[in-house]
Protein backbone atom coordinates (compact mmCIF):
# COMPACT_ATOMS: atom_id res chain seq x y z
CA UNK A 1 0.00 0.00 0.00
CA UNK A 2 1.47 3.55 -0.82
CA UNK A 3 2.01 6.59 1.23
CA UNK A 4 -1.06 8.01 -0.22
CA UNK A 5 -2.89 5.12 0.11
CA UNK A 6 -2.33 5.48 3.98
CA UNK A 7 -2.67 9.18 3.78
CA UNK A 8 -6.56 8.51 2.53
CA UNK A 9 -7.23 6.09 5.21
CA UNK A 10 -5.75 7.91 7.77
CA UNK A 11 -7.96 11.17 6.27
CA UNK A 12 -11.49 8.66 6.57
CA UNK A 13 -10.55 7.66 9.68
CA UNK A 14 -9.90 11.39 11.20
CA UNK A 15 -13.62 12.26 9.42
CA UNK A 16 -15.54 9.62 10.81
CA UNK A 17 -14.12 10.42 13.81
CA UNK A 18 -15.66 13.70 13.51
CA UNK A 19 -19.31 14.09 14.59
CA UNK A 20 -20.08 18.21 14.26
CA UNK A 21 -18.04 20.21 11.26
CA UNK A 22 -18.45 23.67 11.44
CA UNK A 23 -17.16 25.67 8.50
CA UNK A 24 -17.31 29.04 7.97
CA UNK A 25 -20.17 30.16 9.77
CA UNK A 26 -22.07 34.15 10.13
CA UNK A 27 -24.56 34.62 11.77
CA UNK A 28 -25.21 38.97 10.91
CA UNK A 29 -28.35 40.86 12.59
CA UNK A 30 -29.84 43.03 10.10
CA UNK A 31 -30.13 46.78 12.31
CA UNK A 32 -33.33 48.11 10.54
CA UNK A 33 -34.84 51.88 11.17
CA UNK A 34 -37.99 53.61 9.94
CA UNK A 35 -40.57 54.59 10.44
CA UNK A 36 -43.41 53.49 8.02
CA UNK A 37 -40.63 50.72 5.80
CA UNK A 38 -38.08 49.68 7.75
CA UNK A 39 -34.78 50.45 6.03
CA UNK A 40 -31.60 48.03 6.60
CA UNK A 41 -28.79 49.92 7.55
CA UNK A 42 -26.35 47.87 8.73
CA UNK A 43 -25.80 44.59 10.49
CA UNK A 44 -24.39 43.23 14.03
CA UNK A 45 -21.90 40.69 13.08
CA UNK A 46 -22.39 38.54 15.95
CA UNK A 47 -20.63 35.42 14.56
CA UNK A 48 -18.58 36.06 11.55
CA UNK A 49 -16.64 33.19 10.14
CA UNK A 50 -15.92 30.50 12.83
CA UNK A 51 -14.29 26.97 11.67
CA UNK A 52 -14.35 23.76 14.07
CA UNK A 53 -14.42 20.68 14.85
CA UNK A 54 -15.79 18.18 17.71
CA UNK A 55 -15.02 14.56 17.81
CA UNK A 56 -17.42 11.74 19.12
CA UNK A 57 -17.48 11.30 22.79
CA UNK A 58 -15.35 14.78 23.52
CA UNK A 59 -15.81 18.08 25.05
CA UNK A 60 -15.30 20.79 23.29
CA UNK A 61 -15.64 24.22 25.63
CA UNK A 62 -15.78 27.54 24.31
CA UNK A 63 -15.40 30.36 26.75
CA UNK A 64 -14.74 34.37 25.81
CA UNK A 65 -16.10 37.41 27.27
CA UNK A 66 -19.26 38.50 27.19
CA UNK A 67 -21.26 39.84 23.91
CA UNK A 68 -18.40 37.87 21.80
CA UNK A 69 -20.96 35.47 20.25
CA UNK A 70 -20.37 32.26 21.83
CA UNK A 71 -24.22 31.68 22.48
CA UNK A 72 -25.22 32.39 19.20
CA UNK A 73 -22.76 30.55 17.92
CA UNK A 74 -24.42 27.76 20.04
CA UNK A 75 -27.33 28.39 18.58
CA UNK A 76 -26.71 28.39 14.94
CA UNK A 77 -25.33 24.67 15.36
CA UNK A 78 -28.84 23.49 16.64
CA UNK A 79 -30.22 26.06 13.46
CA UNK A 80 -32.54 27.62 16.07
CA UNK A 81 -30.41 30.75 14.95
CA UNK A 82 -30.34 30.47 10.97
CA UNK A 83 -26.99 30.43 9.93
CA UNK A 84 -26.80 33.64 7.33
CA UNK A 85 -23.19 31.72 5.87
CA UNK A 86 -21.87 28.41 6.41
CA UNK A 87 -22.05 24.87 7.19
CA UNK A 88 -22.81 22.85 9.98
CA UNK A 89 -22.30 19.27 9.82
CA UNK A 90 -23.69 17.21 12.19
CA UNK A 91 -23.31 13.25 10.93
CA UNK A 92 -22.22 13.98 7.92
CA UNK A 93 -25.80 16.32 7.25
CA UNK A 94 -25.61 20.01 6.77
CA UNK A 95 -27.82 21.25 9.49
CA UNK A 96 -28.41 24.67 8.28
CA UNK A 97 -29.88 23.40 4.91
CA UNK A 98 -32.74 21.62 6.91
CA UNK A 99 -36.11 22.93 7.45
CA UNK A 100 -39.69 21.77 8.50
CA UNK A 101 -40.20 18.51 9.35
CA UNK A 102 -36.36 16.84 8.15
CA UNK A 103 -34.91 19.52 11.23
CA UNK A 104 -37.66 18.32 13.64
CA UNK A 105 -36.58 14.94 13.33
CA UNK A 106 -33.00 15.85 13.19
CA UNK A 107 -33.56 18.16 16.83
CA UNK A 108 -33.33 14.56 18.35
CA UNK A 109 -29.96 13.85 17.90
CA UNK A 110 -29.12 17.52 19.39
CA UNK A 111 -30.18 18.78 22.38
CA UNK A 112 -29.49 21.99 24.70
CA UNK A 113 -29.28 22.96 28.28
CA UNK A 114 -29.74 26.38 28.30
CA UNK A 115 -28.05 28.87 30.96
CA UNK A 116 -31.24 29.90 33.25
CA UNK A 117 -32.31 26.96 34.05
CA UNK A 118 -35.96 28.93 35.52
CA UNK A 119 -37.06 30.20 32.01
CA UNK A 120 -36.36 27.40 30.30
CA UNK A 121 -38.85 25.29 32.00
CA UNK A 122 -42.89 25.70 31.55
CA UNK A 123 -43.89 26.72 34.61
CA UNK A 124 -47.05 25.14 33.81
CA UNK A 125 -46.17 21.80 33.04
CA UNK A 126 -45.14 19.31 35.90
CA UNK A 127 -41.63 17.62 35.53
CA UNK A 128 -43.46 14.36 34.26
CA UNK A 129 -45.12 16.48 31.56
CA UNK A 130 -41.92 18.71 30.57
CA UNK A 131 -39.79 14.85 29.87
CA UNK A 132 -42.30 12.90 28.32
CA UNK A 133 -43.56 15.77 25.45
CA UNK A 134 -40.11 15.42 23.75
CA UNK A 135 -40.10 11.69 24.17
CA UNK A 136 -43.54 12.03 22.31
CA UNK A 137 -43.05 14.05 19.54
CA UNK A 138 -39.93 12.13 18.54
CA UNK A 139 -42.19 8.46 19.08
CA UNK A 140 -40.04 7.30 21.82
CA UNK A 141 -43.09 6.75 24.43
CA UNK A 142 -47.03 7.52 23.17
CA UNK A 143 -47.54 8.76 27.08
CA UNK A 144 -46.81 8.70 29.70
CA UNK A 145 -47.68 5.44 31.42
CA UNK A 146 -45.69 3.76 28.49
CA UNK A 147 -42.62 6.06 29.55
CA UNK A 148 -42.66 5.62 33.02
CA UNK A 149 -39.73 3.07 33.00
CA UNK A 150 -37.73 5.43 31.14
CA UNK A 151 -38.35 8.61 33.43
CA UNK A 152 -37.66 6.51 36.23
CA UNK A 153 -34.29 6.04 34.25
CA UNK A 154 -33.67 9.73 33.54
CA UNK A 155 -34.08 10.16 37.33
CA UNK A 156 -32.14 8.32 38.78
CA UNK A 157 -29.26 9.87 36.44
CA UNK A 158 -29.48 13.17 37.15
CA UNK A 159 -30.08 11.97 40.89
CA UNK A 160 -33.90 12.76 41.72
CA UNK A 161 -36.38 11.09 43.39
CA UNK A 162 -39.22 9.72 41.69
CA UNK A 163 -41.71 11.94 43.45
CA UNK A 164 -40.18 15.01 41.96
CA UNK A 165 -42.55 13.80 38.76
CA UNK A 166 -45.46 15.30 39.85
CA UNK A 167 -43.97 18.56 40.89
CA UNK A 168 -43.47 22.14 39.35
CA UNK A 169 -40.35 23.98 38.33
CA UNK A 170 -41.04 26.53 40.68
CA UNK A 171 -40.75 23.92 43.67
CA UNK A 172 -37.07 23.17 43.10
CA UNK A 173 -33.87 24.76 43.89
CA UNK A 174 -31.34 26.37 40.99
CA UNK A 175 -29.32 22.71 41.20
CA UNK A 176 -32.11 20.82 41.12
CA UNK A 177 -34.15 22.86 38.00
CA UNK A 178 -30.89 22.67 35.86
CA UNK A 179 -30.67 18.74 36.80
CA UNK A 180 -34.36 18.29 35.10
CA UNK A 181 -33.09 20.69 32.28
CA UNK A 182 -30.31 18.11 32.18
CA UNK A 183 -33.18 15.36 32.03
CA UNK A 184 -35.30 16.41 29.29
CA UNK A 185 -31.90 16.66 26.91
CA UNK A 186 -31.39 13.27 27.58
CA UNK A 187 -35.08 11.94 27.61
CA UNK A 188 -34.65 11.92 23.43
CA UNK A 189 -31.19 9.58 23.64
CA UNK A 190 -29.09 13.26 21.59
CA UNK A 191 -26.08 12.33 20.14
CA UNK A 192 -24.38 16.22 21.37
CA UNK A 193 -25.50 18.51 24.17
CA UNK A 194 -25.09 22.57 23.85
CA UNK A 195 -24.70 23.35 27.62
CA UNK A 196 -25.02 27.44 27.38
CA UNK A 197 -23.55 28.35 30.35
CA UNK A 198 -25.03 25.66 32.52
CA UNK A 199 -23.76 26.36 35.89
CA UNK A 200 -23.23 30.18 35.81
CA UNK A 201 -26.50 30.73 37.76
CA UNK A 202 -25.86 28.15 40.62
CA UNK A 203 -23.72 28.23 43.73
CA UNK A 204 -20.56 27.32 43.83
CA UNK A 205 -21.13 24.48 45.74
CA UNK A 206 -24.50 23.38 42.85
CA UNK A 207 -21.52 24.11 40.12
CA UNK A 208 -19.60 21.27 41.11
CA UNK A 209 -22.13 18.90 41.83
CA UNK A 210 -23.32 19.73 38.07
CA UNK A 211 -20.39 19.70 36.42
CA UNK A 212 -19.60 16.23 37.51
CA UNK A 213 -23.02 14.85 36.81
CA UNK A 214 -21.93 16.11 32.98
CA UNK A 215 -19.02 13.97 33.14
CA UNK A 216 -20.27 11.26 34.52
CA UNK A 217 -23.03 11.32 32.14
CA UNK A 218 -21.15 11.39 29.06
CA UNK A 219 -19.38 8.48 30.59
CA UNK A 220 -22.42 6.62 30.81
CA UNK A 221 -24.06 7.72 27.81
CA UNK A 222 -21.39 8.31 25.40
CA UNK A 223 -22.49 11.95 25.01
CA UNK A 224 -20.85 14.68 23.02
CA UNK A 225 -21.15 18.63 24.26
CA UNK A 226 -20.50 21.57 23.60
CA UNK A 227 -19.94 23.41 26.71
CA UNK A 228 -20.21 26.83 26.26
CA UNK A 229 -19.09 29.52 29.19
CA UNK A 230 -17.29 32.25 30.60
CA UNK A 231 -15.34 30.43 33.60
CA UNK A 232 -12.41 29.50 32.70
CA UNK A 233 -11.97 27.33 35.93
CA UNK A 234 -15.22 25.28 34.99
CA UNK A 235 -14.60 24.89 31.24
CA UNK A 236 -10.59 23.41 32.06
CA UNK A 237 -12.54 20.88 34.66
CA UNK A 238 -14.85 19.47 31.88
CA UNK A 239 -13.05 20.26 28.62
CA UNK A 240 -11.10 18.17 25.99
CA UNK A 241 -10.19 21.17 24.16
CA UNK A 242 -10.80 24.48 24.26
CA UNK A 243 -11.72 27.23 21.98
CA UNK A 244 -11.11 30.94 23.20
CA UNK A 245 -14.02 33.51 21.29
CA UNK A 246 -13.21 36.95 20.29
CA UNK A 247 -15.59 39.26 18.76
CA UNK A 248 -17.36 36.70 16.46
CA UNK A 249 -14.30 34.47 15.80
CA UNK A 250 -11.89 31.99 17.20
CA UNK A 251 -8.70 33.38 18.30
CA UNK A 252 -6.89 30.56 19.64
CA UNK A 253 -7.65 26.49 19.58
CA UNK A 254 -5.87 23.74 21.73
CA UNK A 255 -5.82 20.88 23.99
CA UNK A 256 -7.24 21.96 27.66
CA UNK A 257 -4.31 21.36 29.26
CA UNK A 258 -1.79 22.73 26.51
CA UNK A 259 -4.12 26.08 26.57
CA UNK A 260 -3.66 26.83 30.10
CA UNK A 261 0.27 25.76 30.24
CA UNK A 262 1.28 27.47 26.99
CA UNK A 263 -1.20 30.34 25.66
CA UNK A 264 -0.46 31.70 22.71
CA UNK A 265 -2.78 34.70 21.52
CA UNK A 266 -2.45 38.18 23.40
CA UNK A 267 -6.02 37.79 24.46
CA UNK A 268 -6.20 34.11 25.66
CA UNK A 269 -3.21 35.24 27.96
CA UNK A 270 -5.45 38.12 29.25
CA UNK A 271 -7.78 36.05 30.06
CA UNK A 272 -5.70 33.42 32.51
CA UNK A 273 -3.87 36.75 34.06
CA UNK A 274 -7.30 37.48 35.78
CA UNK A 275 -7.85 33.93 37.06
CA UNK A 276 -7.13 34.56 40.90
CA UNK A 277 -4.80 32.00 42.43
CA UNK A 278 -4.98 30.95 46.15
CA UNK A 279 -0.95 31.23 46.59
CA UNK A 280 -0.01 35.29 47.17
CA UNK A 281 3.54 34.45 46.58
CA UNK A 282 2.48 33.51 42.89
CA UNK A 283 -0.50 35.57 42.47
CA UNK A 284 2.23 38.95 43.21
CA UNK A 285 4.73 37.64 41.24
CA UNK A 286 3.15 36.32 37.95
CA UNK A 287 1.79 37.99 34.89
CA UNK A 288 -0.43 40.04 35.10
CA UNK A 289 -2.19 41.35 31.62
CA UNK A 290 -4.92 44.30 32.21
CA UNK A 291 -6.54 44.99 29.04
CA UNK A 292 -7.13 48.55 28.26
CA UNK A 293 -10.74 49.73 26.88
CA UNK A 294 -13.93 47.82 26.01
CA UNK A 295 -14.90 45.01 23.46
CA UNK A 296 -15.43 46.66 20.08
CA UNK A 297 -19.16 46.88 18.77
CA UNK A 298 -19.69 43.87 16.84
CA UNK A 299 -21.64 46.19 14.41
CA UNK A 300 -18.45 48.24 13.65
CA UNK A 301 -15.52 45.43 14.06
CA UNK A 302 -11.87 46.96 13.42
CA UNK A 303 -10.24 45.91 10.28
CA UNK A 304 -7.68 42.92 10.33
CA UNK A 305 -7.25 41.71 13.50
CA UNK A 306 -10.56 42.57 16.06
CA UNK A 307 -8.23 42.14 19.18
CA UNK A 308 -5.79 44.91 17.80
CA UNK A 309 -7.57 47.97 19.22
CA UNK A 310 -6.61 46.18 22.79
CA UNK A 311 -3.15 44.38 22.34
CA UNK A 312 -0.03 45.17 23.97
CA UNK A 313 1.63 43.50 21.34
CA UNK A 314 -0.04 45.11 18.61
CA UNK A 315 2.89 46.20 15.57
CA UNK A 316 2.38 48.90 12.99
CA UNK A 317 1.95 46.27 10.27
CA UNK A 318 -0.67 43.34 9.40
CA UNK A 319 -2.54 43.76 12.62
CA UNK A 320 -4.47 46.65 11.65
CA UNK A 321 -5.19 45.56 7.70
CA UNK A 322 -4.85 42.14 7.27
CA UNK A 323 -7.05 39.83 9.38
CA UNK A 324 -4.90 36.32 10.67
CA UNK A 325 -5.96 33.34 10.00
CA UNK A 326 -6.42 30.20 12.80
CA UNK A 327 -3.47 28.04 11.71
CA UNK A 328 -1.11 25.87 13.73
CA UNK A 329 2.16 27.43 14.66
CA UNK A 330 5.44 26.44 14.43
CA UNK A 331 6.66 26.23 18.16
CA UNK A 332 9.00 23.26 20.21
CA UNK A 333 6.75 21.46 23.04
CA UNK A 334 3.31 23.13 20.28
CA UNK A 335 0.87 20.26 18.86
CA UNK A 336 -0.68 20.52 15.70
CA UNK A 337 -3.56 20.40 17.73
CA UNK A 338 -3.09 24.06 19.13
CA UNK A 339 -4.03 26.99 16.36
CA UNK A 340 -3.32 30.30 16.93
CA UNK A 341 -5.39 33.48 15.08
CA UNK A 342 -2.14 35.78 15.64
CA UNK A 343 0.48 37.06 12.44
CA UNK A 344 2.90 37.62 15.89
CA UNK A 345 2.60 34.38 17.45
CA UNK A 346 5.87 32.64 17.44
CA UNK A 347 7.96 36.02 17.82
CA UNK A 348 5.57 36.63 21.38
CA UNK A 349 6.18 33.56 22.37
CA UNK A 350 9.75 33.61 22.03
CA UNK A 351 10.37 36.96 23.96
CA UNK A 352 10.99 38.48 20.60
CA UNK A 353 7.94 41.54 20.70
CA UNK A 354 7.75 42.86 24.40
CA UNK A 355 4.57 44.31 25.55
CA UNK A 356 3.50 47.88 25.14
CA UNK A 357 1.61 50.24 26.55
CA UNK A 358 -2.21 50.40 24.75
CA UNK A 359 -3.47 53.81 24.10
CA UNK A 360 -7.27 54.11 24.67
CA UNK A 361 -9.38 54.72 21.83
CA UNK A 362 -12.69 55.86 21.38
CA UNK A 363 -15.40 54.51 18.73
CA UNK A 364 -17.73 56.58 16.86
CA UNK A 365 -21.15 54.82 18.15
CA UNK A 366 -23.42 55.86 15.33
CA UNK A 367 -20.96 54.02 13.21
CA UNK A 368 -23.05 50.57 12.61
CA UNK A 369 -20.61 49.21 9.74
CA UNK A 370 -17.79 49.21 8.25
CA UNK A 371 -13.98 50.59 9.60
CA UNK A 372 -14.17 52.92 12.55
CA UNK A 373 -11.21 55.16 12.98
CA UNK A 374 -9.92 55.38 16.46
CA UNK A 375 -10.07 58.84 18.19
CA UNK A 376 -7.47 59.49 21.03
CA UNK A 377 -8.96 59.91 24.52
CA UNK A 378 -6.49 62.19 27.01
CA UNK A 379 -6.64 59.63 30.01
CA UNK A 380 -4.37 61.44 32.45
CA UNK A 381 -5.22 61.75 36.11
CA UNK A 382 -7.64 64.30 37.01
CA UNK A 383 -6.13 67.10 39.33
CA UNK A 384 -7.70 68.82 42.69
CA UNK A 385 -9.30 71.56 40.36
CA UNK A 386 -11.16 68.44 37.89
CA UNK A 387 -8.92 69.26 35.39
CA UNK A 388 -6.25 67.18 33.63
CA UNK A 389 -2.63 67.12 34.90
CA UNK A 390 -0.24 67.09 32.02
Amino acid sequence: MSMVDDARLDSQASDADVLLRVEGIKVHFPIKRGIFFDKTIGHVYAVDGVDLQIRRGETYGLVGESGCGKSTLGRAILNLEHPTEGHVRFDGVDIASLKGEDLRRKRQDLQMVFQDPLSSLDPRQSVESILVEGMKAHGIAKDAKEARPRLRELLQAVGLPIQALSKYPHEFSGGQRQRIGIARALSVNPKLIVADEPVSALDVSVQAQVINLLADLQEEFGLTYLVIAHDLAVVRHISDRIGVMYLGAIAEEAPAAELYETPLHPYTRALLSAVPIPDPVVEDTREQILLTGDLPSPSAPPAGCRFHTRCPWRQPTRCEDERPALRVVEIDGVTAEHKVACHWAEQIHSGELQPHAVEPVAVDPSALSGNVEPVAIDASPLGPDGRRTP
